[in-house]
C-alpha cells in the first residue's frame, strides 16, 4: 500500500473510532437521562399521592367529629395505614437527592404527629369528652402541623419539578450532541471513501507511467509491476475491510441518514431511513414528499416547500433539532421527527450536497400527550360529577309534577302541549346529567357476566331500523365463548351511541362493522398507553367507512360537550359517556381514524368472572298498594313530591327530613312496611347507616335507596353492593311504582311494625 494511503486510512479509522466511542457514550447518557426524567415524574406522583392520603385522613377525621359515623373512622384508619408506607416509598424515590431527603425527614414526624392528633380527637369524640376536645382544638396544633406539612410537600414538589425541567433540558442537549456526532461520522465516512478513491486513481496513473518509461529494462519493469501489484492487492483488501467497518457502523445507526446532492437526489441512505421515512432505493426527496403531508411541530401548520429541511440545508443553513410532523398517505402512523442538517461544500466553498439526520421522537411525544389528556379528562370528570346530586333532586320534582300536569290537562290541549314541552325538556336534562355521571364514572353499574357475541348480535338487530337502509351492518364475531363482566344495559347504550356517530359520518351511506376478539394487552402496550393494566381483555371494535377524524378531533373526542356536528344536532356527550362506562368497568378505549378512510373505536372490556347469568323476564307494569312507606328525604320539595306520588298510588306514608327524626319515630313504635331513604341525608349518618340502625330495631326490614349522585355508601368500585336496591333520581311515577313493588317483594309486603 502507498504510504499516503496508509496515512489516510489510519487517520480516518482513528477519527471514526473516536466518533463511534463518543456516540456510544452519549447514547448511554441519553438513555440514562430518559430514565432520570421518568424517575422524577414518578417521584412527583408519589408526593401527590402522599398529599392526597394526608388530606383524606384529615377529611375522614373531620367527618367523624361531625357525624360520628363508623364509615369515616374506617376511612381514616385505611388512610392512616397507607401513610407510613407512602412516606417510605417516597423516601426510596428521593434517595438520590440529599436535600430532598433532609426535607422529607423533617416532614415525616410532622405528618405522623398530625395523624396522631386527628386520631386523638376522634378518640375524644368517641368518648364524648367535650372538655378535652375543646382543649385540643384550642392549641391549634393540628392546623399548624397541616399547614407546615402541606408547605413542605409543596417544596418537595417544586424541587422535583425543577429537577424534571433540568433533566429534560439535559436530555435534549444530549440528543442534539448525539445527532451532531452522527452527522460528523457520516461526513468522515464520505471523505474517507472519496480520498481513498483519489489515492487509488493516482496510484494507477503512476503505475502506467512506470510501464511506459522504458522497454529496455523489461525484467526490472516486470519485477516492479509485480511488486506494485502485490501492494495494490493488499491495499484493496485493507480498503474493503475499512469500507465494511464503515458500512456496518452506518447501517447500525438508529437515526435515519440521507446524503443528497444539490438536486435533491439521494446518494446514500441507511436502513433506518427505510423504516422511519419509507425511503426506497432510487427515490429522490421529491418522491418522498408526495408520500406524506408535512407540518410544523404544532401538527397543524403545513410546512411550505422552501421551509423543508432539504431546501434549507441546500441553501447553506445549518440547524439542529428542527421539529416536523409527518403524516403518511399510506395510513401508517404519524411520526414526530427531530432533524439536523449540514451542507457539503466543494473546493470553492459552494454547496454540492447535504447530510440530513432524522431522530424519531414519536414515542416520547405520544406519552406526553396521553398523560396530559388523561389528567384533563379526570379533572373535567370531577367537576361535572359534583353537580349531579342537586340537579337530580330538582329534576325529580320538575319531571314528576309535569308528568302529573300533562295527565291532568287532557281537556285543555294548548296547555297540555306546553306542559309536554316542559316534560320533554326535563327528560332531556335528566339524560344530560346521566351522561355526565357516566363520563365522571359515578353511575351505579350493575355488572354481570355477559356473553358478548350474543349481546352484539341482539344489538345489531336493534341497529338496523335505527340506522336506516343506507347503512350496511356486518358482524365478525370470534368463535367460542366470549364473556365480559359488564353492565349489559350500559353496553347497549355505548354501542348505540357509537353507531349513531358512525351513521352521521356516512351521510351517503356506508358500512358499519362490529367485531369481537380475545386479546392480551402486554407491558409494552401499557407503557405506551396511560391508565392501561396489562392482561387479557374482550375487544369490541366498531368501525365505519365514513369521513374519519383529523388528529385534533381525536384528541378531544372524549370530552363532554365536544362535537363537530351542527348546533342542535348533537350534545357532544355520546363518546364521553362511552369513555366513562369503559373506564368505570375497568377497561380501555382507543380511537383509530384517518380522514377520508373511516374510523374504528376499540373497547377493551374486562373478561368474565364466572357463569353467564340468565336475563330476568320482564314482568307486568307495577301498580300501587296499601302498605305504609317510610320516606326519609332531606329536600323538602322532593319529600313533598314523593309522598304525594305514593299516596296517589294508594300507599300510606310517613316522612322524616333526617336520620335523627326517623329513628325517633321508629323508636316511638311507628309501623311501616318499607324504608325508602335518600343515600345522602343529614342527622349524623348516611341512608345506609340509617338502614343498618333500623334493621337492628326491626330485623328483616325492607329498604329501597334513592340518590341523585352515587357515593361510597352503597356503591364501591363503581358497582352497587350486593342485595342493594337503588332508584336513581330523577324518576317517573311508573318507575317509582315499579321499584316500590319490587322492594316489597311484589306482594303485600311484610306486616307493618
Amino acid at each position: 500500500m502507498i504510504p499516503s494511503q496508509r496515512v489516510i486510512l489510519g487517520a480516518g479509522l482513528a477519527v471514526l473510532l473516536l466518533i463511534t466511542a463518543a456516540s456510544i457514550g452519549l447514547d448511554v447518557k441519553s438513555r440514562s437521562d430518559t430514565a432520570w426524567v421518568s424517575h422524577t415524574v414518578q417521584v412527583l406522583k408519589k408526593i401527590s399521592d402522599l398529599r392526597a392520603l394526608i388530606r383524606h385522613a384529615e377529611s375522614a377525621a373531620r367527618g367523624y367529629e361531625i357525624y360520628r359515623s363508623s364509615s369515616f373512622n374506617d376511612e381514616f384508619q385505611a388512610a392512616h395505614a397507607q401513610i407510613a408506607p407512602a412516606l417510605a416509598d417516597l423516601k426510596r424515590g428521593l434517595r438520590d437527592n440529599p436535600d430532598q431527603i433532609a426535607l422529607l425527614d423533617a416532614t415525616e414526624p410532622l405528618v405522623l404527629r398530625r395523624v396522631e392528633v386527628a386520631a386523638e380527637a376522634m378518640r375524644m369524640r368517641a368518648a364524648n369528652d367535650e372538655a378535652a376536645i375543646a382543649a385540643l382544638n384550642g392549641k391549634g396544633e393540628g392546623r399548624s402541623l397541616m399547614d407546615t406539612v402541606i408547605g413542605n410537600l409543596d417544596r418537595l414538589s417544586s424541587g422535583e419539578e425543577r429537577l424534571l425541567s433540568a433533566r429534560s433540558q439535559d436530555s435534549r442537549r444530549t440528543s442534539i450532541v448525539l445527532l451532531g456526532i452522527d452527522v460528523a461520522g457520516a461526513l468522515v465516512i464520505l471523505l474517507l471513501v472519496v480520498m481513498v478513491m483519489r489515492e487509488s486513481q493516482r496510484a494507477t496513473v503512476q503505475l502506467q507511467s512506470s510501464l511506459e518509461q522504458t522497454q529496455a529494462a523489461k525484467v526490472a519493469l516486470e519485477a516492479a509491476v509485480a511488486e506494485r501489484t502485490e501492494h495494490l492487492v493488499t491495499a484493496h483488501d485493507e480498503l474493503r475491510l475499512s469500507v465494511n467497518v464503515l458500512q456496518s457502523t452506518f447501517r447500525s445507526m438508529a437515526e435515519a441518514v440521507l446524503v443528497i446532492d444539490k438536486e435533491g437526489t439521494v446518494l446514500l441512505s441507511n436502513p433506518a431511513a427505510e423504516r422511519m421515512l419509507l425511503h426506497r432505493a432510487g427515490m429522490s426527496l421529491g418522491n418522498l414528499r408526495v408520500l406524506s403531508d408535512v407540518f410544523h411541530g404544532d401538527g397543524v401548520t403545513p410546512l411550505k416547500s422552501d421551509e423543508l429541511p432539504s431546501a434549507r440545508v441546500l441553501r447553506g443553513d445549518e440547524f439542529e433539532a428542527l421539529e416536523m410532523i409527518v403524516r403518511p398517505h399510506s395510513g401508517n402512523g404519524t411520526r414526530h421527527l427531530m432533524i439536523s442538517g449540514r451542507p457539503m461544500r466543494d473546493g470553492q466553498g459552494n454547496v454540492s450536497g447535504a447530510v440530513l439526520v432524522y431522530h424519531d421522537a414519536t414515542a416520547s411525544r405520544e406519552t406526553e400527550r396521553q398523560l396530559y389528556q388523561s389528567q384533563k379528562l379526570d379533572s373535567i370528570g370531577k367537576l361535572t360529577g359534583g353537580v349531579a346530586h342537586d340537579f337530580n333532586n330538582m329534576l325529580t320534582v320538575i319531571s314528576g309534577n309535569t308528568e302529573t300536569l300533562v295527565a291532568g290537562l287532557k281537556d285543555q290541549p294548548e296547555l297540555q302541549r306546553t306542559a309536554r314541552l316542559i316534560d320533554d325538556a326535563a327528560a332531556r336534562c335528566a339524560d344530560l346529567i346521566q351522561h355526565l355521571l357516566a363520563f365522571a364514572r359515578k353511575q351505579p353499574l350493575q355488572p354481570r357476566d355477559v356473553e358478548i357475541n350474543a349481546a352484539i348480535a341482539d344489538i345489531a338487530k336493534l341497529l338496523r331500523p335505527t340506522l336506516g337502509e343506507q347503512i350496511q351492518i356486518e358482524t365478525v364475531l370470534e368463535k367460542g365463548p366470549m364473556t365480559s363482566h359488564i353492565d349489559p344495559s350500559r353496553l347497549t347504550n355505548a354501542v348505540l351511541n357509537m353507531a349513531i356517530n358512525a351513521r352521521d359520518a356516512m351521510p351517503n351511506g356506508g358500512k358499519l362493522l362490529l367485531e369481537t376478539h380475545h386479546v392480551v394487552l402486554d407491558e409494552a402496550y401499557a407503557q405506551a398507553n396511560a391508565d392501561v393494566t396489562p392482561g387479557p381483555y374482550v375487544m369490541l371494535a366498531v368501525s365505519d367507512t365514513g369521513t374519519g377524524m383529523p388528529q385534533s378531533v381525536q384528541d378531544n373526542a372524549f370530552e363532554p360537550f365536544f362535537t363537530t356536528k351542527e348546533v342542535g344536532k348533537g350534545s357532544g356527550l355520546g363518546l364521553s359517556m362511552v369513555y366513562g362506562f369503559v373506564k368505570q368497568s375497568g377497561g380501555h378505549i382507543k380511537i383509530y381514524s384517518e380522514e377520508g378512510h373511516g374510523t374504528t373505536i376499540k373497547l377493551y372490556l374486562p373478561p368474565g368472572q364466572g357463569v353467564v347469568e340468565a336475563t330476568s323476564p320482564i314482568g307486568p307494569q307495577a301498580e300501587g298498594g296499601a302498605e305504609t312507606i317510610f320516606v326519609v328525604e332531606d329536600d323538602n320539595l322532593v319529600r313533598t313530591f314523593v309522598t304525594a306520588q305514593l299516596q296517589s298510588l294508594g300507599y300510606k306514608t310517613v316522612a322524616a327530613a333526617d336520620s335523627k327524626t326517623a329513628l325517633q319515630l321508629i323508636d316511638a313504635g311507628q309501623a311501616f312496611d318499607l324504608l325508602f331513604t335518600d343515600v345522602v341525608i343529614p342527622g349524623g349518618m348516611s341512608g345506609r347507616e340509617l338502614a343498618d340502625e333500623v334493621a337492628k330495631r326491626r330485623p328483616g326490614v325492607r329498604v329501597l335507596y334513592t340518590s341523585g349522585y352515587t357515593d361510597n355508601a352503597i356503591v364501591h368500585h363503581g358497582k352497587l353492593d350486593d342485595g342493594v336496591m337503588l332508584l336513581t333520581k330523577p324518576y317517573r311515577r311508573n318507575q317509582l311504582a315499579e321499584m316500590i313493588r319490587k322492594a316489597l317483594g311484589g306482594g303485600s309486603g311484610m306486616p307493618a311494625g
